[in-house]
């Protein structure tokens, strides 16, 4: 197994002598490209969705080593505009798709058998770097999988590696990352959104049919609306944390994108459900997510909270939205305007429980327990040392969660943010008494430009200002493509649903996104 590891190696050299990424060809590469197949196969096997590509597959239309070939020609084509992936496990992921051919020639069948997919950097992988995007944890290679990962190689999906990521998830535009900012491959001038940022953009990009990210405050709906994809949310603790870097334990949950409703229901079929060795983890059985998207929401009554459409929202997303929810009621769903009156306080609320989290998790990287030792003159010259390594968002988090829990301020800060928590997921367990979802835009505005917002961390905050409630309340919630503002970049809708109602909002969106065109826009790399 030989893995490019890009901040070190090709894509270091890429970013710094402007020297591009290329990858040898391994002997499994050269039997594919040997097949004779045009440049024009791989190009039509990566238009193709992640349900799309199984059915072939199952058809025996193409291979999984001919998938996979052609994400990497993909790869080598467009991410050094992109820069998507930290870690590239190439000859990793054609031994994969070679097993899992030979797997379905013997006539074996799972539900990602052979499908390639990337994993964003907080996620634990076995053998191959997990950096959550810092410096502190460059050079740790897991020695195990996160359950998530777990639930992909055993349902036959083929890893190509792990996507860039916010360091430790901290941010909302991918800038954070210690080694490089991912660009959005609508516009590569604009951010993707974040933190799971890289993940979106190799989606968006073509260099993966799905991936893997973590939903903290918004991080994978938020780049999933500025990437014109689906990304799906679900209940915390539906999807098991294990292996999971951690940032703010209590907000964390793994997260996917695709590129339709179905392909995010057919990752999350596999990575749901319970593990013992997550104590949040819920022991509940995992229904059939693929089967309940039948399109039929008559009846469906949705909520529409006007706290949601205020100052500060962009017209053409308003527009955007008002009219999906139109569609969503011309389709027989039932639209009633709702309230979630403590929305306001999400975003203090937030920064507050969050960074008190962080604080706590990330005291672990000391030198002694977890990150690499760089010696002072004396215990606390080592530890300052050694947490010189973490970035400015980082340190910026961990001094905030710090005073919030230091003696004096606990009860005026972190214990009145949680009182706030409590009335926010009240809020939203009163109004999914009225109604099944709740619609809304997923981000303020559209994609902003790389650079825009580093200055002014307060705006940065407020960009996860409409998917921040949400994870407060611990329900479920995506985001689906519904228009283009006037500069062709992608605008999201958010649905909502309360807790393990993942088939409901699933089924909506499903049967929004079968009646409408945005799903099928490609970005124009």
């Amino acid at each position: 197994m030989r893995l490019t590891r890009l901040p070190t190696s090709l894509r270091f050299r890429q970013c710094w002598t402007n020297e591009p990424l290329s990858l040898p060809v391994s002997n499994l590469c050269a039997e594919a490209l040997a097949s004779g197949r045009s440049p024009g196969y791989y190009m039509d096997l990566i238009s193709l969705s992640l349900t799309e590509l199984r059915q072939a597959l199952r058809q025996g239309q193409t291979t999984s080593v001919a998938a996979t070939q052609a994400i990497l020609d993909r790869i080598v084509a467009v991410d050094n505009q992109v820069q998507s992936y930290l870690t590239i496990a190439d000859e990793l992921a054609l031994e994969q798709a070679a097993a899992a051919d030979a797997r379905r020639q013997q006539g074996e069948d799972t539900p990602l058998l052979g499908i390639p997919v990337a994993v964003k950097d907080v996620i634990c992988t076995e053998g191959v770097e997990t950096t959550a995007g810092s410096q502190i944890l460059s050079g740790y290679i897991p020695p195990y999988d996160a359950f998530v990962v777990q639930q992909l190689k055993q349902a036959g999906a083929v890893i190509m590696g792990k996507t860039n990521t916010d360091e430790f998830a901290m941010g909302s535009s991918t800038e954070n990352s210690a080694y490089f900012t991912t660009h959005n491959p609508w516009d590569l001038t604009r951010v993707p959104g974040g933190s799971s940022g890289g993940s979106a953009a190799a989606v968006a990009a073509r260099m993966a049919f799905a991936a893997l990210g973590t939903d903290t405050g918004g991080s994978v709906r938020q780049p999933a609306a500025l990437c014109n994809l689906v990304g799906l949310r679900p209940t915390y603790g539906r999807v098991s944390r294990w292996g999971v870097i951690a940032y703010a334990s209590s907000l964390d949950q793994v997260s996917m994108f695709g590129r339709t409703v179905a392909d995010c229901a057919a990752i999350f079929q596999v990575t749901a459900g319970y593990d013992r060795r997550d104590s949040t983890s819920i022991d509940t059985p995992v229904p059939d997510y693929e089967a309940a998207l039948t399109g039929d929401i008559r009846g469906l009554r949705v909520g529409v909270p006007e706290e949601y459409f205020g100052a500060g929202l962009q017209p053409a997303v308003a527009a955007a939205v008002l009219a999906a929810i139109e569609q969503l009621a011309a389709l027989g769903a039932e639209v009633m305007p709702v309230s979630l009156p403590h929305t306001k306080y999400a975003l203090p609320a937030y920064y507050l429980i969050a960074p008190a989290e962080a604080s706590a998790n990330l005291a672990r990287y000391d030198g002694v327990r977890f990150g690499p030792r760089l010696l002072g003159a004396d215990v606390i010259g080592t530890l300052k040392q050694t947490r010189s390594l973490f970035g400015a968002e980082a340190k910026r988090r961990i001094m905030l969660g710090t005073y919030a829990l230091s003696a004096g301020y606990y009860d005026a800060y972190y214990g009145r943010a949680l009182k706030v928590r409590s009335l926010i997921k009240q809020d939203f367990q009163t109004a999914f008494q009225q109604v099944d979802i709740i619609a809304a835009p997923t981000s303020p505005t559209t994609a902003f430009k790389i650079g825009e917002k580093v200055d002014d961390p307060l705006s940065m905050y407020l960009a996860d200002i409409l998917t921040l409630p949400l994870n407060l309340s611990a329900s479920c919630g995506l985001s689906v493509p519904c228009g283009f503002d006037e500069q062709k970049l992608p605008i999201g809708l958010q649905l909502m649903g309360d807790t393990l109602q993942e088939m409901t909002i699933l089924n909506a969106a499903y049967a929004y996104e079968q009646t409408t065109p945005w799903h099928q826009m490609t970005a124009p790399l």
